[in-house]
């Protein structure tokens, strides 16, 4: 504001403003000024732009190509014209947007796969079912349909309102006439500010029907009224599921529907099957549809798919899945059901303009509107006919009575000056009007034979009879009404047709046996504890040698297990953490190379996280685990919790609750009634059974495992099944301790010391974990901590890149308080990092 002052002296003091133009300043907030010019513009393209009037189903770009097409004569009875022409005259006189918004709006209304019934007929490419864009306007030509001269029927008999155009130079219509319910028989679709709307196309012979029985019962009620009219009839056929849903639609003006294919499976040759699907649902564009199914066969997300194959042509659609032999084509089918667009939702959202504003509507509501509109059509259109017959009527009674006087009157009119003195002397001197008296001196002489005197006299009976049926229309709406009825049957007997969707009551379920999709074969699963996973082939793995994996130079191997592509993968990370993984959509990699990472595909992946666990499983059944933090916490929880949730492949699920951000999971285990030991940094020991540790959810806060004192911190936890244990400390200390000598105690305790506090350089732990010295003959699962006994090797290297490698087994006991003995070659260095080996 202040920069704002300066600049406003600064020009005050350099112009003169002119007093009139000061005068007109307003002062008026940023936030005023913003809502109310939104609020206009919402309002125009509300009104203007993408929404339909309830009465003729059109948008105001629709309802001016059409007005103006009719206009220039471009009819179904001519020959077609150059798009670009059309769209010329459109939009310099009509509507001044851009030449492909007014083109665009052309094409659709040709395309009889997005309309039931076409409103243009287009020669030349005017897109496809594949997406397609169509030729250019100066290559296609176009013409109005036969039906679309239905809508602008008696538009020229003063019986719609009219406004000008936006230079003032011509009127327009506002509504067209409409003679049948162009909203349902082809529906809508469009964006506008706060509103959307999607109204699905009808049947034609259908909606006609619900007119016609709404005119004669104005009270009918919706369950009468989807007798005639019992749902949507997509141009594309298809299949539609669900009357309950279609009902609350046409109640509420809102529901979905299921759109499925139609589908047939045909036996081949030789024992084999092929899907073949002959109609899509609506508004899905089928070469996506065709590639989507094909990428499902080349990635083999579902087995037994061998070709994917589009043979549509000018006889219709068809696309063939041509399966392998023995598979099992209804699995497949519905997997393709669900995860293809062969099954769509379609949203019905009924919003349409009424009385200039945007309303939710119902079916009751639009043929309620439309039967008004009509009526106000009917009577307008007949007051001008009547109009018309009335001034005919008087002109035909004028020719008549002449020929009773013709003598006189030729004598007349040869005793006049000029034609204006014997129209006056014809009103003078037998008393007729102005307009008799112009058609009497205009009249030609062979009129009065007696051939045209006969045809004035059935003329004039019949005007009167014209005359009469009008203004019992105008004056007797029983009569309107059956005038209305009559011309909606001539359309429907006209252009009737069957219906192309099948209505079905029900929404049936789609079962998918998940277990027979998948190709069960023998592969080898790791992953590393800076989180990067594959599954490698058998062929691959034994090609190699297991140090030989691929991954980071400081990263480590937490699992590598072989495994069946049926089995599923449990990931847990020390942010509490966990990550499903079915073992078959894990990605194909070669042993030596990276795999890819967690955070590619889990979007709350953190940058710090860390893989602290993970484990093969064949179901969700039974199990429990055990998780530390390093604050102290402890819980047991069920794997049941980690059933496959439905956003797995993007995002993980909490297994326990961190107190603060500096904590973090220690370890994560499975446990049954085991004793647990506990070690913390300063060298503190707690030995009790997991049955103190209750059983909580998944998200739930754990309890207390140990006292921790003087910012102690839990650094390693285990399972204390075996004799003994190991202990590394911080400056390469190591020592075997006898699991005996921690007795077991009561959770939440202090722990006894299994290090001697030293004054100066303290030993602090680095790791620990169990000693196996039994050889239980099976392979390492977990690298990390071993579950099953075998021989173990100690892998340590220091900060300064030296290396050790010391057995375990070979370890003498040490006493419990002892700090152990330095390991051979780094004496007092510091520990960078360590790791169990195979021996």
């Amino acid at each position: 504001m202040h920069r704002f002052s300066i600049f406003l002296q600064r020009f005050s003091a350099s112009r003169i403003v002119p007093l009139y133009l000061m005068s007109n300043i307003q002062n008026m907030s940023l936030e005023d000024i913003m809502g109310e010019r939104f609020g206009r513009y919402s309002k125009y393209i509300i009104q203007e732009r993408a929404l339909p009037d309830i009465r003729d189903g059109l948008k105001p770009v629709q309802r001016r190509i059409l007005y103006s097409m009719n206009k220039d004569g471009n009819t179904y009875d001519k020959g077609y014209r150059k798009s670009a022409k059309s769209v010329g005259n459109i939009m310099g006189n009509f509507h001044p947007h851009g030449d492909s918004s007014i083109y665009d709006a052309m094409v659709r209304m040709s395309q009889d796969w997005k309309n039931r019934e076409i409103l243009v007929e287009m020669h030349g490419n005017n897109g496809s079912m594949d997406g397609d864009p169509p030729a250019a306007m100066r290559y296609t030509e176009a013409r109005l349909s036969e039906i679309a001269g239905y809508l602008l029927q008696d538009i020229d008999k003063n019986t719609v309102p009219w406004a000008w155009n936006f230079d003032d130079t011509e009127k327009e219509p506002t509504v067209l006439p409409a003679a049948f319910p162009n909203l349902l028989v082809n529906g809508a679709t469009g964006i506008s500010a706060g509103y959307a709307t999607d109204i699905p196309p009808h049947n034609l012979a259908e909606v006609i029907d619900a007119v016609v029985y709404m005119i004669d019962h104005p009270s009918a009620k919706l369950d009468k009224l989807m007798e005639f009219l019992p749902g949507p009839d997509f141009p594309t056929g298809a299949i539609i599921q669900g009357k309950d849903e279609i009902r609350k639609a046409y109640e509420t003006g809102k529901g979905r529907v299921v759109v499925r294919s139609r589908t047939e499976i045909e036996q081949l040759k030789g024992g084999k099957k092929q899907i073949i699907v002959t109609e899509i649902p609506y508004d899905v564009n089928k070469a996506v549809l065709v590639k989507k199914i094909d990428d499902i066969r080349v990635n083999n997300k579902v087995p037994g798919i061998a070709e994917v194959r589009d043979e549509s042509d000018r006889s219709g659609l068809r696309i063939a899945i041509e399966l392998k032999k023995d598979a099992d084509s209804q699995t497949i089918l519905n997997y393709l059901l669900k995860y293809t667009d062969l099954q769509v939702n379609y949203n019905f959202n009924m919003v349409a303009i009424d009385h200039f504003t945007p309303r939710q509507v119902g079916l009751q509501k639009i043929l309620s509107s439309y039967i008004a509109h009509r009526r106000d059509i009917i009577v307008a259109r007949s007051k001008f006919d009547k109009e018309k017959a009335e001034k005919r009527l008087h002109i035909v009674e004028g020719l008549i009575r002449v020929i009773s006087i013709l003598d006189e009157v030729i004598s007349l009119i040869r005793a006049s000056e000029n034609k204006s003195d014997a129209k006056e002397n014809l009103k003078v001197s037998y008393d007729f009007s102005e307009e008799q008296a112009e058609a009497i001196v205009t009249l030609q002489l062979y009129r009065l034979t007696n051939t045209d005197i006969v045809a004035l006299q059935n003329e004039e009976a019949n005007l009167r009879e014209q005359i009469a049926t009008l203004a019992a229309i105008i004056g007797d709406e029983r009569t309107l009404f059956n005038v209305m009825k009559r011309e909606l049957r001539d359309i429907k007997k006209k252009f009737g047709n069957d219906r192309r969707s099948e209505l079905q009551a029900e929404t049936k379920t789609i079962e998918i046996d998940t277990a027979s999709l998948i190709v069960e074969e023998e592969t080898y699963v790791s992953i590393t504890r800076g989180g990067y996973v594959k599954r490698t082939s058998p062929r691959s793995f034994n090609a190699s040698k297991i140090e030989e994996v691929g991954k980071r130079d400081d990263d480590d191997l937490i699992l590598v297990q072989q495994a069946k592509t049926t089995q599923h993968l449990l990931i847990f990370t020390n942010q509490a953490n966990v990550i499903y993984r079915p073992i078959h959509e894990l990605p194909d990699i070669r042993w030596k190379d990276l795999g890819e990472h967690l955070s590619q595909t889990i979007t709350n992946f953190s940058k710090d996280e860390e893989v602290l666990y993970a484990e093969i499983l064949d179901d969700f059944e039974t199990g429990t685990y055990l998780a530390t933090t390093k604050l102290g916490q402890i819980k047991r929880f069920e794997r049941k919790e980690f059933t496959p949730w439905r956003t797995y492949k993007s995002k993980s699920v909490k297994y326990g609750k961190l107190k603060d951000e500096s904590d973090v999971i220690v370890t994560v285990t499975p446990i049954q009634l085991d004793d647990i030991m506990i070690i913390t940094q300063k060298g503190y020991a707690l030995r009790f059974n997991a049955d103190e540790v209750p059983v909580v959810g998944a998200k739930a806060v754990g309890v207390k495992a140990i006292n921790l004192k003087d910012d102690d911190k839990v650094q390693a936890v285990f399972v204390a099944n075996t004799q003994s244990f190991y202990l590394l400390t911080q400056r390469a200390s190591l020592k075997r301790v006898a699991t005996s000598d921690i007795p077991r105690a009561k959770r939440a305790g202090r722990g006894l010391q299994v290090l001697r506090e030293l004054k100066t350089k303290p030993h602090r732990v680095f790791t620990a974990g169990p000693v196996f010295t039994e050889n239980a003959g099976a392979e390492i699962d977990l690298l990390a901590t071993p579950v099953e006994e075998t021989p173990q090797i100690l892998f340590v290297i220091a900060t300064t890149g030296e290396t050790a490698e010391v057995d375990l087994s070979l370890l003498n006991l040490s006493e419990r308080t002892s700090n152990g003995s330095f390991i051979e070659g780094l004496a007092d260095k510091e520990v960078f990092s360590a790791k169990i080996l195979k021996k």
